[in-house]
């Protein structure tokens, strides 16, 4: 692709030339600090644009904004380089360029880097490949997050998972959680006298019942990876049965799965379930009329956090 400075996009060959030319200009790298260390242009400057920061680095390095400014960023795919550019437009940078390609560009051209470590960094991808092995579910740093709304606002807290396991043989995933209902606990009314009357209201039969249901319980039945997922989204499909209030009803949702340093696993995911599929109808204007104030949405987030050894 030829060089198109007028939109602001610089190929390597030119950017060469301008070194070699001594042409004055800004050479910025945009990526954070550690990376620019191990790895750069010739020359470069470091002002991480993930940093809230970045417009007063940018300012401390160029006292001015009429001069060219050439930033560059890890690769074709990434948008950091171009992100940059346009904050610094935004604030009245007058010549701001980004290198065609980042530093992968750069270096397909045969150009050559500084810095501690110039061979390419190891591309960290998004999937996991679980071993075949049992593992444990650590019931007292596993957590459940739930949040229930209605008109006026919101109430969220925990329940905590008393037991669980998951299976990973060939490739394939399953699991067992228990869920121990007797522990549900709200946190944003601490300190208030309506949060006893709060608890005490989702432990009644108006809600989970859990004098006659206790425990809940959720049998995972497959995971399945997601296609080309980033690091940023969930990287598997859970399928499985989520038993409550003595009502089985299937539900998907996704998760993200890493494996922590320690060798253990975490899994996390962020979700909606209907309630009222699990016979939990107070408030609900499905089933009830007039409600009033005692109106509550259908829709529970739930948020998991379960660690595994």
């Amino acid at each position: 692709m030829k060089s198109d400075t007028k939109k602001g996009v610089l190929q390597p060959s030119e950017l060469r030339k301008w070194m070699q030319q001594d042409k004055p200009f800004i050479l910025i790298d945009v990526l954070p600090k550690e990376i620019y260390e191990k790895r750069r242009l010739p020359g470069a400057l470091n002002a991480c644009v993930y940093e809230v920061t970045f417009p007063d680095q940018m300012a401390a390095i160029t006292q001015g904004k009429d001069g060219d400014i050439v930033l560059y960023g890890s690769s074709a795919e990434s948008q950091d380089a171009s992100e940059a550019a346009e904050k610094l437009s935004r604030l009245g940078y007058q010549r701001v360029y980004a290198l065609d390609g980042g530093v992968d560009g750069w270096l397909k051209a045969g150009l050559s880097l500084e810095g501690e470590n110039v061979r390419p960094p190891e591309r960290l991808g998004p999937t996991v490949d679980l071993e075949d092995h049992l593992y444990a579910v650590n019931a007292n740093e596993s957590v459940i997050g739930w949040t229930g709304r209605n008109r006026s606002g919101k109430h969220y807290g925990t329940v905590k998972l008393s037991k669980g396991e998951i299976k990973v043989r060939n490739g394939a995933i399953q699991g067992t959680f228990e869920i121990d209902m007797t522990t549900i606990k709200n946190k944003d009314l601490e300190g208030d006298p309506l949060q006893p009357v709060l608890i005490a209201h989702l432990l009644s039969d108006d809600f989970f019942f859990v004098k006659m249901f206790p425990k809940a319980s959720f049998i995972l039945d497959a995971a399945r990876v997601v296609e080309s997922p980033t690091l940023s989204s969930p990287n598997f499909d859970v399928k499985g049965t989520l038993e409550l209030r003595g009502v089985k009803a299937e539900i998907n949702f996704p998760a993200t799965v890493n494996r922590r340093e320690d060798g253990s696993v975490s899994i996390e995911a962020h979700f909606d379930l209907d309630r009222t599929r699990w016979n939990v109808r107070y408030g609900s204007s499905r089933f009830f009329e007039h409600l009033g104030m005692h109106l509550v949405y259908d829709l529970i987030t739930l948020e998991l956090r379960v660690f595994a050894r």
